[in-house]
């Protein structure tokens, strides 16, 4: 598998945990020796022996993580540990100034959200909506699919995801694409770190979350005038149980609600959530979405990568 891979030689990544801490320090090293082998340069400003309470260090201490890893002159990458909670802890003490003109990569997913988002509202600062070491990196057998997409993505000005999904509505549309986790938006709405947006292409996930609060939470963003969008994309959302309760309101149910109720055309079949194989997007670049009604085409350009940061 990492001989597929086109890892620029050399490449500096930070490990910092904003949130929550690595569960298995054996697989955490895994994590560390498969970057390592992929030629990367492995700053870890993570310390298992820091970490407190359900969080990867004290409040000032993940905070301390973050701002030395921005700082650090041979790192490219920061690579968020995991996520979990703890981030909203911290956005008030985030230094977006410094984080958007250190030229770094951030890199991450669900709770991470929070740091893209006040890193766009504040600063218009580009990041990556990808994997994490725990468990895109920690995984006995890691996904091909998620590690050469980031690669790519990281590695060149642009980038595209093809994916397919019936039922799509046919469209060809551009603007910022922007979104991350529907439950992390949804706490920021109203808040400094909320870009608001128009004219956009908004993609969100989650998961343990049951299709009623799957649409209550696009309701709330609905209500807060936040889908002014010219599309809204579905990434993943699993693990979440029905009961006989629901009396057949299922996911398919939501979505048929969502699609005649809100303004804005909405597609599925995103690669991108708490899943094994998932697409890298970038967060504040320039996207176009082309859609036939069942082949769906994402195109990102214009962002800084590898070599061109900034």
């Amino acid at each position: 598998m990492t001989s597929t891979l086109k890892v620029p030689a050399g490449t500096g990544v930070a490990i910092v945990a904003p949130g929550g801490y690595a569960p298995d320090e054996v697989a955490l090293g895994r994590a560390i020796e498969r970057l390592q082998a992929q030629g990367c340069l492995v700053r870890n400003y993570y310390d298992p022996l820091q970490k407190h309470e359900r969080f990867g260090g004290t409040d000032e201490g993940r905070l301390r993580q973050i701002h030395a890893a921005a700082a650090d002159p041979d790192v490219q990458i920061l690579l968020a540990l995991r996520g979990g909670y703890g981030m909203s802890r911290i956005l008030p003490a985030l230094d977006f100034s410094m984080l958007a003109a250190s030229g770094k990569l951030f890199v991450g997913h669900s709770d991470f959200t929070a740091l893209q988002m006040g890193l766009l509202a504040q600063q218009g600062a580009a990041s990556f909506a990808g994997p994490m070491v725990c468990d895109d990196f920690t995984r006995e057998e890691a996904s091909a699919y998620t590690l050469q997409r980031f690669w790519q993505c990281v590695s060149q000005p642009a980038h595209q995801i093809a994916f397919q999904a019936d039922g799509n509505p046919a469209l060809d549309v551009s603007g910022i694409l922007w979104g991350g986790n529907l439950t992390m938006l949804t706490h920021l709405a109203g808040t400094p770190y909320m870009p608001r947006i128009e004219g956009g292409i908004l993609f969100v996930e989650d998961v343990n979350e049951h299709p009623y609060r799957v649409e209550r939470m696009l309701l709330q963003l609905l209500h807060a005038g936040l889908l002014r969008q010219k599309a809204l994309v579905l990434g993943d959302f699993s693990n979440y149980r029905l009961s006989a309760y629901d009396n057949g309101y299922d996911f398919a149910a939501m979505l048929a609600y969502l699609r005649a109720h809100l303004p804005v055309p909405v597609l599925t079949g995103l690669p991108f959530g708490h899943i094994r194989d998932k697409a890298t997007l970038v967060v504040g670049c320039q996207g176009r979405l082309q859609s036939d009604g069942r082949d769906v085409l994402l195109s990102m350009s214009g962002y800084p990568s590898l070599g061109s940061p900034g």
